[in-house]
């Protein structure tokens, strides 16, 4: 059975009056998740928490399931279970949102990137919208695992900017892909294969927007802790200027 350990801290950095990042840290059903609302005034904090709530209270109600479950979507047989109980519980979220909306205008507009892993049975599962990211640690070098939902990570993907430029670029917060109500959104999901000693990092683009990665695989690989870890990165991306809320967990694999 894998065996987790995990810190979580999130911070509204030094020029947000609020914060609208959300976040989950559930070990006993194996779920860890972001989000970093948007919208503006308390919209963009109510998306993330609502979404938050929403994903965290199926995968709890669903721990006990199996593939013969009635699903509220289509079972997708080229997922596993745990991708499954996440694809569902996204598109859940975002339908409470597009519900949220209706009752209330002065929510209209709102929307939210999640970033999750979901490691109960088997192989780890992350899921994502938006351009809160998931990245591997292993033996000292740090990987990202997830592809961002953005205007300038399509860039990057193409070619056209390099990371050091979309950090800088005054479109860097375009998302192209969040939960947001309307129809059911896109949501990539993957199992990963980890091994004793691995590390996971989830964060919302208050660290990854203005932080290298080169900074957060030295950062990672030089902490004595967790909790540590997610201090000097929070430390590391007020350094830089602290522009968005940030919000970070590390995960550790204790046994695989």
């Amino acid at each position: 059975m894998l065996s987790l350990s995990s810190a979580v801290l999130s911070h509204p950095g030094l020029r947000r009056e609020g914060n609208e990042d959300a976040y989950c840290r559930r070990p006993d059903i194996g779920l860890y998740m972001v989000a970093d609302g948007m919208g503006g005034h308390a919209a963009g904090e109510v998306a993330a928490r609502m979404s938050v709530e929403t994903v965290e209270t199926f995968v709890h109600d669903t721990k006990e399931a199996d593939v013969n479950t009635t699903w509220p979507f289509p079972y997708d047989t080229a997922l596993t279970l745990d991708g499954n109980r996440l694809k569902a519980a996204f598109r859940l979220a975002n339908r409470r949102l597009s519900s949220a909306m209706e009752a209330d205008e002065n929510l209209r507009g709102m929307a939210t990137t999640v970033a999750a892993v979901l490691a109960g049975r088997g192989q780890p599962v992350i899921a994502h919208v938006g351009d809160s990211r998931v990245y591997l640690w292993r033996a000292g070098r740090l990987r990202q695992i997830t592809e961002d939902h953005s205007w300038v990570g399509e860039q990057i993907r193409a070619g056209v900017l390099s990371e050091s430029d979309a950090r800088r670029h005054p479109w860097r917060n375009v998302v192209t892909r969040a939960l947001s109500g309307g129809e059911d959104p896109d949501v990539d999901i993957a199992a990963i294969d980890v091994q004793q000693g691995d590390r996971l990092l989830l964060c919302s683009d208050g660290l990854s927007g203005v932080v290298a990665p080169e900074r957060l695989e030295t950062i990672i690989t030089e902490s004595p802790t967790l909790e540590a870890t997610c201090q000097a990165l929070v430390d590391a991306a007020n350094a830089a200027g602290g522009p968005d809320n940030i919000t970070v967990a590390m995960l550790q694999v204790d046994v695989a």
